[in-house]
C-alpha cells in the first residue's frame, strides 16, 4: 500500500492552520501544522513531509525567506505551495523565482487548495531527479542565443552564461517549443505552472519582461518575444536544436 501524502501547512493563522489540517486530512491526505520557521524546522527534522504550504506573510522570517533557505545547495527536494493575501505580482513572482512550484492568493477555497497540492505533486513526481541526471546533453539555438537544457545554461553568442530563474527557464522552454505561435496569458500559465490565471493576475507579464533583460530584447523592438495586443505573446525567432526536449 503507497504511502499517504504528508502536507505541512505553515501559516501564523491559527483558524486557516486549523481549517485546512482538518479539511486535507478529510480528503485523505496526512496534514501537519507549523506556525512558524522554528516550528517548520523542527516538523521538517522529524517527520517525512511531501509538499508544503507555505505562507509568504509570517512574523519574523517571512516565506520569501524560508523559501529562499529551503532551496539553497544541499537542502532536500521539497515541493513548495505558496499562499498570499498580498496584491502585488512581483512578490509572487520572486516566489516563484526562488523556487516555489504554484502559490495561491488568500482568500482561497479549500478545494482549490487541494486541486493545486495534488497537481503540483503530479507534475514534481513525473520525472524522478536521478533519471533527469542520466540524459544526453541537448542544446536549443535561436538567434545568437544557445540553450543547455540539461545544464539549464543560456549562453549568448560570444559563450558567455546568462543566469536564469527557474521560472524564467520554464517561461523559455514553453516559448521555444512553440515558435511563430502567439500563446496566451492564460496558455503561458497552464504550460509553465499548471493553472489558470485570474483577472488580475499579471505574472506572465512580469516573466516576459525580465526574459526580455536577459535577453537583452527591447519590447519595442523585439527579435524574440512580441507581444500580440490583446491576446498574449509570441516568439518570432527560428529555432533550431532539439526544442521539444524537457
Amino acid at each position: 500500500m503507497d504511502p499517504v501524502d504528508h502536507i505541512l501547512v505553515v501559516d501564523d493563522d491559527a483558524g486557516i492552520r486549523e481549517l485546512v489540517t482538518q479539511y486535507l486530512r478529510k480528503q485523505g491526505l496526512d496534514a501537519t501544522a507549523a506556525a512558524n520557521g522554528v516550528e517548520m524546522r523542527q516538523v521538517l527534522a522529524t517527520r517525512r513531509i511531501d509538499l508544503l504550504v507555505l505562507d509568504l506573510m509570517l512574523p519574523g522570517e517571512d516565506g520569501i525567506a524560508l523559501c529562499r533557505e529551503l532551496r539553497s545547495p544541499g537542502a532536500p527536494p521539497l515541493p513548495i505551495l505558496m499562499l498570499t493575501a498580498r496584491g502585488d505580482e512581483a512578490d509572487r513572482i520572486l516566489g516563484l523565482e526562488l523556487g516555489a512550484d504554484d502559490y495561491l492568493t488568500k482568500p482561497f477555497a479549500a478545494r482549490e487548495l487541494l486541486a493545486r497540492i495534488r497537481a503540483v505533486l503530479r507534475r514534481t513526481r513525473m520525472l524522478p531527479p536521478n533519471l533527469a541526471v542520466a540524459e544526453p546533453a541537448r542544446e536549443v539555438r535561436f538567434g545568437d542565443w544557445r540553450l543547455d537544457t540539461t545544464a539549464r545554461h543560456l549562453l549568448d553568442g560570444e559563450g558567455a552564461v546568462v543566469a536564469l530563474s527557474g521560472a524564467e527557464y520554464r517561461l523559455l522552454r514553453v516559448l521555444l517549443r512553440h515558435p511563430q505561435r502567439v500563446l496566451t496569458r492564460d496558455q503561458l500559465l497552464q504550460l509553465t505552472q499548471g493553472r489558470d490565471a485570474d483577472v488580475f493576475d499579471r505574472s506572465i507579464d512580469l516573466l516576459v519582461s525580465r526574459l526580455r533583460q536577459r535577453l537583452r530584447d527591447v519590447a519595442r523592438e523585439a527579435r524574440y518575444i512580441k507581444t500580440v495586443r490583446n491576446e498574449g505573446y509570441v516568439f518570432c525567432a527560428d529555432v533550431a536544436g532539439d526544442a521539444g526536449a524537457p
